[in-house]
């Protein structure tokens, strides 16, 4: 809970603040070149006399967004093809499969980095979406061995026995009892996906520094200058922890409330 509080707090400051702050991502403040934190710059400037706060909150934004679309592609094609894959079996089950080992075999940083080198100008948002097209495959496994269970037990036959076609039974009967799963492994998706894009901006293939941000392209940018001016790289490090903290909290409390075997009774 403490976790929660502190993730929507966070949220709430880094897409609201900006609205009132004086010195926007791209506004320079020639005056104050290479500044440390003052109160003028909480977060001190770079070289260029950009704020560190404003780029902060531009690229922890950024970052979010890049983490909620992957999260809900992966959520989406996940479930789906699990839930063919588990309810169905037989060949169906196995076309998914392989294609979900295939998926597995393709190296996600080759596939950043040919899209990145083909289409130089592609908007942000092709990063999220590539995440998304070749992140869902563990979530397909989980899905797809729970169906195999639940689609034997008494409910579904009863539901069988009463007509029930076999869409109303997949997402009216069986996916209701996977909320629980699917839910946790949503939500731990969302720091794997942060540290993910961390990881590709820092290697030139994530999201493009003019004129957009992030927090990886803010530490992949502070390397260079990290014993000059250190907080141009500790305070996107900081927003970077404190973002993938509250969700794995977040995501291990979900986790044992909604699993019963996590709640036992102590003596």
């Amino acid at each position: 809970m403490i976790s929660m509080v502190i993730l929507l707090l966070l949220t709430l400051f880094v897409f609201l603040f900006p609205l009132w702050w004086e010195w926007p991502f791209t506004v320079r403040d020639k005056k104050a070149l290479s500044k440390a934190p003052s109160w003028d710059h909480p977060f001190g400037t770079d070289g260029l006399g950009k704020d560190g706060l404003g780029r902060v909150m531009r690229g922890t934004q950024r970052s979010i967004e890049i983490a909620l679309i992957a999260a809900f592609l992966v959520t989406i094609i996940g479930v789906l093809a699990g839930a063919m894959a588990g309810y169905f079996r037989g060949w169906v089950d196995a076309v998914i499969m392989r294609f979900t080992d295939l998926i597995l075999t393709i190296p996600l940083l080759v596939v950043v980095a040919v899209v990145s080198v083909g289409l130089p100008g592609s908007p942000w948002y092709t990063i999220p979406v590539i995440l998304g097209l070749f992140a869902w495959t563990t979530l397909a496994r989980i899905v797809r061995a729970e169906f195999m269970s639940l689609r034997e037990k008494e409910f579904v036959e009863a539901a069988r026995a009463v007509g029930a076609h076999d869409r109303r039974i997949i997402f009216k009967h069986i996916l209701p009892n996977l909320a629980g799963p699917i839910i946790v492994a949503a939500t731990l998706a969302i720091a794997g996906t942060i540290i993910t894009e961390t990881a590709l901006s820092f290697l030139g293939l994530g999201v493009k520094p003019a004129p957009d941000v992030s927090l990886g392209l803010l530490i992949q940018e502070s390397l260079l200058a990290f014993k000059a001016r250190p907080w141009l790289f500790w305070f996107p490090a900081a927003a970077i922890v404190t973002l993938c903290l509250c969700v794995n909290f977040i995501g291990d409390g979900l986790r044992d409330a909604f699993d019963p075997k996590q709640n036992r009774i102590k003596a």
